[in-house]
């Protein structure tokens, strides 16, 4: 997605969502358990947009609001028919899509075919600045509304390859084949949208409207969001609980302190310091089980002293440094696993996980790190930064440990030092910018679960998730290859060869595979985690 990486991203005046309705809901009772949710969160970093989000925190809220073609199943992480009721086709490239009858939005108006179309040609459409557009590149048309030259603009409006024949019955003309497409579908950015949102596009972000088990009632940036449940929903995980409040921390060691008192439900991230009481302290009331996320550092190769070869070699010299073991152990005490390759195993070996994929480039060799750094002429300016967002995820911690590790290497306690930033919104619009200068965390959790997912949006040329401006042709075209696969398992085979260049590339450092970690309160039941790490909200009932 060259075009809308080039493109500032437009965050309305209504990036605050400073609803002023009250919430629905609150306190224990209701049917079905009843009773509101409490939860730990943090801003998302844009406007509620589904083509316009890519990041946890937004992403949590969009999986409660709406509901797309497909949704993955909690339990197993497999795409199953949520709006479709069908998705057919005899080639792997033209594909017609059947919704079901007789689902509305939160506002009472039809969810139609013409709902989908239209949200995906709006996130496409370059003028509209949607970081996600880069997903809909498949689509016959997306180069006439999106294209990636710098400075050109759209020559069409829509995308050629959608039509609408009826209200439940749209057609789409992919500009290859691609097998796994429909398997994609359950992402957020594949979301339909109502007729409100184009009516009036800022009253929306006021208040999103979508298609999902729950509805935004009010959001004070930096406090909470307060959903309620849709009971109109039409789906089949209606929430089994009044509504959810997500409350804001920029400390997580804050939000377990509160959910130890009673005045919280759920924390979806237990602080790395307390994983070793977490069992103990919550009387049982802890999750930790794998899921697909990976934490990586990465480069700026947008930087010219990024971009050379030696760079590559210090690259690989700064991850042969870095003591994975030691830092998984003393810091995440079992909650984080070294990482083998660029995926995670909750894909298994057929799914494309291969733990021998990296090889010696994430195996800790202190003495090779400083022997490829010193061939490379030294760290580029003689020292390095990490940077990450230090409000969640025990961030502090471990980029301190990483630098340590990398100093110890080095024989220099200057050579690598950590930037903190204060909120994960500040630092994701850094990244946006492309402000880094020097090392940064950037992790990912899949949107699904496919080896696809791990690779193409954060490493193929212009991604919407390519933070590091990474460009390979010979990457780019085992991806290719491997999207135009007739069978799954020739598919993976081409994305494992594609994950080959990145080793030897390396435009990220593969540090861990990352469990999920909750804990609970007593007052609520039925807690559990998906695949992705995020609480399954609509199941969650209150005593």
């Amino acid at each position: 997605m060259r075009g809308a990486t080039r493109v500032s991203v437009a965050i309305a005046t209504a990036t605050a969502l400073a609803l002023t309705a009250g919430a629905c809901g609150g306190g224990g009772g209701g049917d079905n358990g009843g009773g509101m949710v409490r939860a730990s969160w943090g801003d998302p970093q844009n406007p509620l947009e589904p083509a316009n989000t890519n990041e946890v925190q937004g992403g949590k809220v969009l999986d409660m609001v709406f509901r797309g073609l497909k949704r993955y199943n909690p339990d197993t992480g497999a795409a199953e028919d949520a709006m479709a009721e069908s998705i057919e086709t005899d080639d792997q490239q033209n594909f017609t899509v059947t919704i079901k009858e007789g689902w509305t939005f939160s506002d009472g108006t039809d969810v139609t075919a013409r709902s989908f179309v239209d949200a995906w040609n709006y996130g496409a459409n370059l003028e509209n600045n949607q970081i996600n557009s880069y997903f809909f590149r498949f689509i016959e048309g997306y180069d006439a509304v999106h294209p990636e030259e710098e400075g050109a603009e759209a020559s069409a409006q829509t995308m050629s390859g959608l039509e609408v024949v009826d209200d439940t019955t749209f057609t789409v003309r992919l500009t290859e084949k691609f097998s796994l497409w429909p398997e994609t579908l359950g992402y957020a950015a594949y979301a339909p949208l109502p007729q409100a949102f184009f009516d009036d596009r800022d009253a929306w972000l006021a208040r999103p409207v979508g298609n999902g088990p729950y509805k935004v009632d009010a959001y004070n940036r930096g406090e909470s969001m307060r959903l309620s449940r849709y009971d109109d929903y039409a789906g089949d995980d209606k929430a089994r609980n009044d509504g959810v409040e997500l409350r804001v921390y920029t400390d997580n060691n804050t939000a377990y302190t509160d959910l130890q008192a009673g005045n919280l439900d759920v924390i979806d991230d237990v602080p790395a310091a307390q994983v070793r009481n977490a069992e103990r302290d919550l009387d049982g009331r802890y999750i930790n089980q794998p899921a697909g996320i990976i934490q990586t550092i990465t480069f700026p190769l947008y930087r010219e002293q990024w971009q050379t070869d030696d760079a590559a070699k210090v690259r690989r010299g700064i991850s042969m440094a870095i003591n994975r073991e030691e830092i998984t152990d003393r810091i995440f005490f079992g909650t984080r696993t070294p990482a083998k390759d660029f995926t995670s195993p909750v894909l298994g070996e057929a799914g494309g996980y291969d733990e021998g994929i990296c090889g010696d480039v994430c195996e800790y060799d202190p003495e090779e790190a400083k022997k490829l750094i010193d061939e490379a002429g030294g760290l580029p300016g003689g020292r390095v930064t990490l940077s990450s967002n230090v409000d969640t995820g025990s961030h502090r911690q471990w980029m301190d440990a990483v630098c340590n590790s990398v100093n110890n290497a080095l024989g220099n306690n200057n050579a690598c030092t950590v930037n903190p930033v204060s909120t994960f919104a500040d630092y994701r619009n850094q990244i946006t910018r492309k402000e880094m200068n020097g090392m940064f965390r950037a992790g990912w959790q899949m949107d699904y679960p496919l080896i696809q997912n791990f690779l193409q949006p954060l490493y193929y040329t212009g991604a919407s998730s390519n933070d590091s401006g990474y460009s390979s042709r010979r990457f780019d075209r085992l991806v290719d290859e491997a999207n135009a696969a007739d069978e799954e398992s020739e598919a993976v085979d081409k994305f494992k060869d594609a994950e080959r260049v990145l080793v030897e590339d390396l435009p990220a450092i593969p540090l861990w595979y990352q469990n999920g970690s909750a804990g609970y309160s007593d007052r609520v039941d039925d807690v559990k985690l998906n695949p992705f790490s995020v609480p399954v909200f609509n199941e969650i009932t209150v005593k």
